[in-house]
């Protein structure tokens, strides 16, 4: 019996029992206590990917959240997360880390195709130690999520 590749009724048993699995298994991103509808500890979510900072030209112009920004502040913006989210960002270089709250929306697509999972103030750059490379690779960590304020 010689099977083909689009009309395989068991390669599509396959790819549906795997998108089943995935599913199934896989934690969901913000986990709630049953009892008080809040976010549990294991709620909490890990990402590795670049961090980049932005800032010139956008001091005192409005965040998508609605507050003016200011790039010293401890700041930064992310694609998903909710406005108000608490995260920890370690710079894996160095092992630095400092506590953002995402404020708004970013990185632009093109820089999340190449890896950027979230944009910092500039002063979380320096902190972090990567103000002058532009980049560099770290770890996030939710600590708290936000409400979105109602946006």
């Amino acid at each position: 019996m010689t099977a083909t590749i689009h009309g395989n009724p068991v390669r599509r048993m396959g790819f549906f029992a795997l998108l089943l699995l995935a599913v199934t298994v896989l934690p969901d991103a913000r986990a709630r206590d049953s009892d008080s509808g809040k976010d549990t500890p294991a709620a909490k979510q890990t990402r590795v990917g670049f961090a980049s900072f932005y800032g010139k030209g956008l001091q005192g112009r409005k965040t998508a959240d609605g507050e003016a920004f200011d790039k010293s502040e401890m700041v930064a913006a992310h694609p998903t997360y909710p406005f108000g989210t608490r995260v920890k960002v370690t710079n894996l270089s160095n092992g630095r880390s400092q506590q953002v709250r995402i404020v708004d929306r970013g990185p632009v697509r093109k820089h999340q195709q190449r890896g950027v999972i979230i944009d910092l103030s500039e002063e979380a750059a320096v902190k972090l130690g990567f103000r002058k490379k532009g980049k560099t690779r770290v770890k996030i960590e939710v600590l708290e999520w936000g409400d979105d304020k109602g946006k």
